[in-house]
């Protein structure tokens, strides 16, 4: 987990696991605001924004990441700072994208510097949030997936019997909010710095470009919004909770679910949340349960949390004999032999969506048959297999799904392909796919296969992987060996005036990559030896991006600019720098345009 990465570049690891564990004892917390807008926390926000995709996409202040990376360190805190004394987002830019039902959904998307803000926010929100969330509820929480939501249904259905589902569909969640009683639910869970509720109120009536100032609802697109959509929806999961799965017990009772021995709560309505985002499904055993569970559920969204549901497509279904749909897949309770069990597919609106997208990339390869092209369509096939291979049905999915494509892709393909066995594939190709599935060659490129994908048995979460704790960040950290850890801490604290964010942000990403070690000797370096070349120099039109920075021992760095002749005869034997290595200093020096040594 790359975030994990960045917090112990910041140092903010030890301050989010304070917040998770005072949260866990319910304590409240109302001096937040000096931990939000910490030095290291802002440049925090900043690195995590900068290595989102989204940081290309503008605000309707026309600007993005690019415009900030010339921005010193002391520039950015204090813009942050000075901003947060007296807050007023600029206006949110309004975007549209289509749904998967033809729909479309608003995006609101803020600012490049209200998006920094945002995340700084949500950095020391969701520690908070996350030790009262309830263990069921997947959506937009770290290191959990739709994968996670589905295993805890199969579970359910093939273990307990639970085979009748309640769906429920709230309408235009993300639009009805209501502003002041997500406040109160932020109170509530101990966010009691009236600073940072201030601020976040701010967030949520941000003017709208073209709409106005919203009086409810939270816009997707804001990066704060998908933490403060799962703090309103915990409400409804501990509610439905408490009213079963968390009932004060009374009898022993014998149950597959939990704990082997808990009690029975008689006059109750036995059911079980799975929730991902707003789309949450209760799991029943019998029909007069589900409705029970069907109104209490609707009741409850209408008169604690303001929200509606969507009467068509809210209902009760018998997994026996119909499908339900939840996060692109279809879910049915099939016999087998004595049992019964979850078998999952893709749901139909979903492989038409598909099949229009593989066309359109199809006709793509078509009009200009280049690599780029062909590669575009293997990272669409490979990602629909990594997200519908937990499917157990997925092979006869994906091989209707290529029989019903086959002959456009042929007739398309033809002219500018090689139909046939991948003759040379590429290891990757090997590796993920068999060479027996006849494809075409593009441009060199062979295309991955559609119909070649087997099921993966679904793993449900466990609550103990959290980045939160040490326990959960143990197997994590494994990759980032603890001594270059330390030494990126020190590396961090350490300012360089005149230096842009970008400069500072790339030579902690170069020292990681490198495992803290010099490009040229291959020495290990303490934050204390460390320099950061440009390999190509500022003043000859080189640039603070990533590709051009190297990390070099500091005596080497003066090495590769010295025209001392004899400091060079000195470092080179105190060095006892081989043959390769003088090549590769020189071929630095020659960038620099200096005489080779």
């Amino acid at each position: 987990m790359q975030a994990l990465r960045y917090w112990d570049y910041y140092d903010m690891t030890d301050t989010f696991t304070d917040l998770y564990e005072r949260s866990l004892e319910k304590q409240s917390f109302s001096r937040l605001f000096d931990v939000i807008t910490s030095r290291e926390n802002i440049l925090l926000a900043y690195r995590t924004i900068k290595s989102n995709k989204g940081s290309k996409t503008p605000g309707t202040d026309g600007k993005t990441i690019a415009d900030m990376k010339r921005w010193s360190e002391e520039e950015l805190i204090t813009e942050v700072r000075q901003k947060l004394e007296n807050y007023r987002p600029k206006k949110v830019r309004r975007k549209w994208i289509e749904k998967d039902n033809g729909k479309w959904r608003p995006l609101g998307i803020p600012c490049m510097l209200d998006r920094i803000i945002q995340q700084s926010f949500k950095q020391v929100l969701e520690p908070i949030a996350e030790a009262q969330f309830y263990n069921h509820s997947y959506g937009f929480r770290p290191l959990r997936s739709a994968h996670h939501a589905m295993a805890r249904i199969q579970f359910l259905i093939n273990q307990a019997n639970f085979h009748f589902v309640v769906d429920i569909d709230i309408k235009g969640f993300f639009d009805h909010i209501n502003h002041t009683l997500l406040i109160k639910q932020l109170w509530n869970m101990g966010i009691q710095d009236r600073k940072v509720l201030t601020c976040i109120s701010k967030m949520l009536k941000a003017e709208i470009d073209g709409e106005g100032i919203p009086t409810e609802g939270a816009p997707q697109g804001g990066l704060l919004s998908t933490l403060l959509s799962n703090i309103v929806l915990n409400d409804l999961d501990q509610w439905i909770a408490g009213q079963w799965e968390f009932f004060p017990l009374s009898k022993l009772f014998h149950s597959k679910v939990g704990e082997r021995l808990a009690k029975k709560r008689t006059h109750l309505k036995e059911g079980y949340l799975v929730r991902y985002a707003d789309d949450f499904k209760i799991l029943c055993k019998d029909g007069k349960t589900a409705e029970k569970w069907y109104h209490a559920a609707r009741l409850y969204l209408k008169d604690r949390l303001k929200l509606d549901i969507s009467p068509e497509k809210s209902q009760i279904v018998n997994m026996r004999k119909r499908d339900s749909e939840f996060l692109g897949f279809t879910i049915r309770a099939n016999k087998k032999g004595k049992k019964r069990v979850a078998h999952t597919g893709i749901k139909a609106n979903k492989k038409r969506k598909i099949k229009e997208e593989a066309k359109k990339l199809i006709r793509r390869i078509k009009s200009s048959p280049s690599a780029l092209n062909a590669l575009l369509f293997n990272s669409f096939v490979l990602g629909l297999h990594n997200y519908f291979n937990r499917a157990t049905h997925v092979n006869p999915e994906f091989a209707r799904l290529s029989y019903d494509l086959g002959a456009f892709i042929y007739n398309h393909l033809r002219p500018v392909g090689k139909y046939g066995h991948p003759a040379n594939p590429p290891p990757v190709y090997k590796k993920l796919y068999s060479l027996n599935y006849k494809t075409f060659e593009i441009a060199g490129v062979s295309l991955f296969p559609i119909s070649d994908v087997k099921t993966v048995n679904t793993m449900g979460f466990s609550p103990k992987m959290t980045p939160f704790t040490k326990e959960g960040r143990e197997v994590i950290h494994k990759r980032l060996r603890p001594d270059i850890q330390r030494e990126i801490g020190v590396l961090m604290k350490s300012t360089l005036p005149n230096r842009s964010v970008e400069y500072m942000d790339n030579r902690i990403s170069r020292y990681s990559m490198k495992m803290g070690k010099c490009e040229i000797t291959g020495f290990e370096l303490p934050a204390t030896e460390v320099h950061c070349h440009h390999y190509i120099p500022l003043t000859l039109g080189g640039s603070d991006q990533f590709h051009n920075l190297r990390i070099l021992h500091r005596r080497i760095h003066q090495l590769i600019h010295s025209t001392d002749k004899k400091m060079i005869d000195e470092l080179k034997i105190r060095f006892q720098l081989t043959w390769s290595m003088i090549d590769k200093i020189n071929r630095y020096r020659e960038k620099c345009k200096l005489e080779p040594i």
